[in-house]
């Protein structure tokens, strides 16, 4: 989703809402999100209407979007991945064959029961929004610290209107933890932060989206099957074109279904025989748990703890794949944040340390794990937890962040794995983003020189590097 940005803060309603909505999806990038770059989600109804540009050797001249909504056209450029099928001539070939392209679909279309006529009916007139290209393929120039997004997204606002919220549809909630085990705060958090209770759900048609991503550009298989999956929504009658408006890349509603996770989780909690997770609250909520509980949520159970780490603590330890009990992690010195006793000594965990050192700690649980299947995301996993914790009336994180830190630039991140690759460290292709490997690479190197090998891409270790 995205291109290169400046983080200076825009002013007037429209430009907070903006701006609330950059923030959240900053925090994908912060954790190397997948989901960023290809699903989109709440979070990717920000870049709609925020990015613009892209990278390219030599100007274009810029394009007309249809049914743009007012946001930008298309750059007319090549894409920043430099995939061959992102490249401005591809991208103008496949949109002038985009008419046949949608057409061919049709047997397809008919194996999944859609009429012919339905079929006609909601692809008539479909053309290509081109300015999705540049959202799909753009390069953040900056990031946003996790602990500013914390900050802007767990704010006195959305607490209380989620608050509101839980007090509107307590019937629904009620009847959502009965039938599904799933923490009612849960799945307000989601609501809240996905689309900041209704309010930011996204402009953009999902079929014009699906069949645009479905004919053109780098995923057009994943989105072909997601296009189908809109179809089939509309042919069944659960809801109305109008209704499925979202992200550029297809997610809609409150809580930012695409269309191939509305299949497999949308359910009719009213029995009014539609599945309408867009204004049907009791749908909304019944539809989300079940999202949650199929994705393996444990009831009864939080997502996790904020925990103070030990000075000198081996920080090669705090690995998503290295799981210990809370009583192991007890024995290693790490303690609940507060003073506060764990109470589930025997639940398997493991450590996140998101600021490396000199920030808090916190063992995650498995809901943690299912919040992450939701959004692939790290920050953003803790902001849903945190905001839950929040709403059910707990405390802000105890520890401070170290806010005398600061995010590095794109072209620091770049050099740092190709340092990083340098010194043998780092095996994948520098790209900017400090995922997994680029932890675990960094994590290596700190170790090899007796730094706290958390993890953490601080400007020191940057300098570290450089003069190492």
């Amino acid at each position: 989703m995205y291109c290169g940005w400046i983080m200076t803060r825009p002013t007037g309603r429209l430009a907070d809402r903006r701006w609330s909505a950059l923030v959240l999806a900053v925090a994908l990038l912060v954790s190397g999100d997948a989901r960023a770059q290809s699903t989109g989600g709440g979070l990717s109804n920000l870049f709609g209407n925020i990015f613009s540009g892209s990278n390219s050797a030599s100007p274009a001249q810029p394009q007309t979007t249809p049914g743009g909504n007012g946001a930008p056209p298309w750059s007319g450029e090549d894409g920043a991945s430099g995939h061959p099928l992102m490249t401005a001539s591809a991208i103008r070939q496949a949109a002038a064959n985009f008419g046949n392209c949608v057409a061919a679909m049709w047997p397809d279309a008919a194996r999944r029961n859609i009429t012919q006529e339905n079929f006609q009916r909601f692809t008539a007139g479909l053309e290509p929004d081109l300015r999705i290209m540049d959202l799909m393929d753009s390069q953040p120039e900056f990031t946003k610290s996790i602990w500013d997004y914390l900050d802007i997204l767990v704010n006195d606002n959305r607490l209380a209107k989620g608050k509101e919220i839980l007090a509107k549809y307590k019937a629904q909630f009620d009847a959502t933890e009965k039938a599904y085990g799933v923490d009612r705060y849960a799945i307000a958090a989601i609501w809240g932060i996905e689309s900041n209770y209704s309010t930011q759900m996204g402009d953009r048609s999902v079929l014009q989206s699906t069949a645009t991503l479905s004919c053109i550009g780098r995923r057009q298989a994943y989105f072909k099957d997601e296009f189908l999956s809109a179809l089939e929504i509309l042919n069944r009658g659960d809801l109305k074109p109008e209704q499925m408006r979202g992200s550029w890349a297809g997610a809609f509603g409150p809580t930012q279904f695409m269309p191939t996770a509305f299949k497999r989780y949308a359910v009719d909690a009213d029995g009014d025989g539609r599945r309408d997770v867009v204004d049907d609250p009791a749908d909304l909520i019944a539809s989300t748990a079940n999202n949650l509980k199929k994705d393996g949520w444990q009831t009864g159970q939080t997502w996790g703890y904020e925990v103070v780490v030990p000075q000198n603590f081996n920080y090669m330890l705090a690995d998503r794949a290295k799981t210990m009990t809370i009583a192991q992690w007890e024995h290693l010195g790490i303690n609940r944040a507060g003073n506060q006793p764990f109470p589930h000594p025997t639940e398997k965990a493991y450590l996140l340390a998101p600021a490396g050192a000199e920030g808090p700690g916190f063992l995650m649980l498995q809901n943690f794990r299912v919040i992450m299947k939701y959004n692939p995301a790290e920050a953003y996993a803790l902001a849903i937890g945190h905001f839950a914790d929040r709403l059910r009336g707990g405390q802000p994180f105890v520890q401070p962040w170290p806010r005398q830190e600061r995010e590095l630039s794109r072209a620091e991140r770049l050099e740092l794995q190709q340092l990083l690759a340098q010194r043998g460290f780092y095996r994948g292709t520098p790209d900017g983003q400090l995922g997994g490997q680029t932890r675990e690479a960094l994590r290596s190197f700190q170790a090899s020189i007796g730094a706290p090998a958390d993890g953490f891409a601080s400007s020191d270790v940057l300098e570290r590097l450089r003069g190492h």
